[in-house]
């Protein structure tokens, strides 16, 4: 063949590198880059024009007689030589086509090129790339699976839509993307979907490895009482020791030292669900089926949920058949303890780690209440984004980690608007002082929830409609006015603030100029009010269409958070505890 008469590739690399790599580009281990006709900006020519006469006269070794490939070259410039050198016999005469050819075909033999696809380039009139070359540069090849499946789908698509015309194709396209983004939109058929069919196994399936379905009465002790809600009853507890040591049993003092006691490693938070209370049970079978729900969507929001267990005999607070609701210990105390008494202070050291210097009180006060609102409808956003509505956000519910989280508790009332889980349309669980003017997360007229299938394909059309997650967006601003005025932090208070917001139509505007009391609004007046203007956009009316009331996700991008000052103090204190 022709190209047996060239050079080697490593000679002609080595005697032409500007042509191979020009002007100091940066050698490539697979691929050689040739540049015809070139010129750098000095005007250094970058030998094109030589390696296409040693080509010649290679070529001409092989047939002395053939002298016509210079003379029909001779004037051509570099630039012009591809396009001067015809690559089919022609009026010159034989012996101009075939040497042509023949160095064209040793060139295109060199670089790995088609000879056929060289000529029927050249006959097009155009400089195309050779498949070859295009598949070597981008990687493209049958043996790149992305490739391959890429191809593989378009070539299933081309074959499903070969019958339709090119209208048709983009209405079948457009159908698709319509789709696509109905399934993705709140609250996530798509993601729902997922979720019910593939993750609730895994978690079933992970769970009975680890024995978290399987718990039992004799695993726990329980300590003392830490509070009490209208279906259960809250105790600190742990897990009792694998290694056979005896439990007795604890009272009096015993119970309230159970924390500080060195033979229980695993500290827990039980919760007692009450057997003689209307509801108890079907709102404790709910809260077990939400934080199991959460804790596969957005674990970030609650707190760890262990699992169940059903008493098997009376013993101490344990009823026979009574429902017992398991969590991993993580703080003991929720922000309406933290209310109480000396807040917001008493959370600053561990909301950032340590006391922040270089501020005044009332600026240190602003970034503890800004960092517990940002962490409370962080995770509003995460649990709505899923479908779910909380529909008893306050303070009471909210725990407080010991690493400074705020996490969502008390799922009883909870609502999956996604499948219509624990809704009902004319019935209303709810706290009065932070429950929105609505009263119901979705208009009373809203009918029964059809089956779970048929919800979850419609949920889309329902949510955007009526936006159920402005239920509780209400009542995260009464929870930002609670922090920020402390003559709202007593239920007497409360209860009065209710009464006169009530009275000037849930304007928060009208409320501040008619309050017989002057309220203290420091802290939500700072940084030119923006404060304020956050609890005026979450305390309102819910209007058509969901207007009138922020989503959590608006909220988050209000000017009140955008100033991340309370961020930067979290930041910092990360770093100074890892020191």
């Amino acid at each position: 063949m022709a190209a047996s008469l060239l050079p080697p590739a490593a000679t002609l690399v080595n005697k032409y590198p500007t042509l191979l790599h020009p002007f100091g580009a940066k050698p490539h281990a697979q691929r050689l880059i040739f540049r015809c006709g070139a010129t750098s900006s000095d005007g250094a020519d970058d030998g094109w024009a030589s390696l296409v006469d040693e080509l010649k006269r290679s070529l001409q070794q092989a047939d002395p007689s053939d002298t016509v490939t210079s003379n029909a070259s001779a004037g051509v410039t570099p630039n012009d030589l591809v396009t001067a050198l015809p690559l089919e016999p022609s009026a010159t005469g034989p012996a101009v086509g075939d040497a042509t050819n023949a160095a064209a075909g040793a060139v295109n033999e060199f670089l790995g090129v088609d000879a056929s696809s060289a000529a029927a380039s050249s006959d097009a009139g155009a400089a195309a790339i050779p498949d070859g070359l295009l598949s070597a540069l981008l990687h493209l090849d049958a043996s790149n699976p992305v490739a391959r499946a890429a191809g593989g789908a378009l070539s299933r698509l081309d074959a499903l839509t070969s019958g339709l015309s090119d209208a048709q194709r983009w209405a079948l396209f457009g159908f698709l993307a319509a789709t696509w983004l109905y399934l993705t939109a709140r609250p996530g058929v798509l993601s729902g979907a997922v979720d019910t069919y593939v993750l609730a196994p895994l978690q079933l399936a992970l769970d009975s490895v680890l024995g978290r379905r399987s718990l039992k009465m004799s695993d726990f002790v329980v300590g003392e009482r830490i509070g009490e809600g209208s279906f259960g009853v809250v105790y600190a507890g742990a897990v009792v020791p694998k290694n056979g040591a005896v439990v007795e049993e604890r009272s009096g003092r015993a119970r309230t030292s159970l924390q500080n006691d060195d033979r229980y490693k695993e500290k827990v938070i039980l919760k007692k669900i009450k057997m003689m209370t209307v509801g108890a049970k079907e709102c404790g079978d709910y809260e077990e089926w939400f934080n199991y729900r959460v804790a596969r969507a957005a674990p970030e929001s609650c707190a760890d949920f262990l699992g169940s267990f059903v008493a098997d005999k009376n013993k101490a607070e344990f009823v026979k058949g009574g429902k017992w609701l398991v969590w991993k210990f993580e703080g003991d105390r929720t922000l309406a303890n933290y209310m109480s008494g000396g807040f917001p202070s008493n959370l600053e050291r561990l909301m950032f780690g340590r006391v922040l210097q270089g501020l005044s009180t009332l600026e240190r006060d602003a970034l503890v209440v800004k960092q517990v609102m940002r962490q409370l409808i962080t995770s509003l956003k995460r649990i709505h984004a899923t479908g779910i509505v909380h529909r008893d956000i306050k303070p009471s519910n909210l725990v407080v980690t010991r690493r400074g989280q705020v996490k969502l508790i008390d799922f009883g009332a909870a609502t999956d608007l996604r499948i219509g889980k624990n809704y009902v349309p004319d019935r209303a669980l709810l706290d009065p002082d932070y429950c929105p003017p609505e009263l119901y997360v979705l208009p009373e007229e809203t009918p029964e929830p059809p089956p779970e299938p048929i919800a979850a394909i419609l949920s889309p059309i329902l949510w955007q409609l009526n936006s159920p997650d402005l239920f509780d967006m209400y009542s995260a601003g009464i929870v930002l006015m609670q922090m920020a005025i402390p003559t709202l932090r007593t239920q007497s208070g409360l209860k009065n603030f209710n009464a006169e917001l009530r009275s000037a139509g849930y304007d928060l505007n009208r409320w501040r100029q008619s309050a017989r009391r002057r309220p203290d609004l420091q802290i939500l007046d700072l940084d030119s009010g923006r404060g304020w203007d956050l609890a005026t956009k979450l305390i309102s009316e819910r209007g058509a269409n969901g207007g009138g009331r922020l989503s959590a996700a608006a909220a988050l991008r209000h000017p009140y958070f955008l100033l991340g000052g309370d961020q930067a103090a979290a930041v910092l204190s990360k770093f100074s505890l890892s020191k």
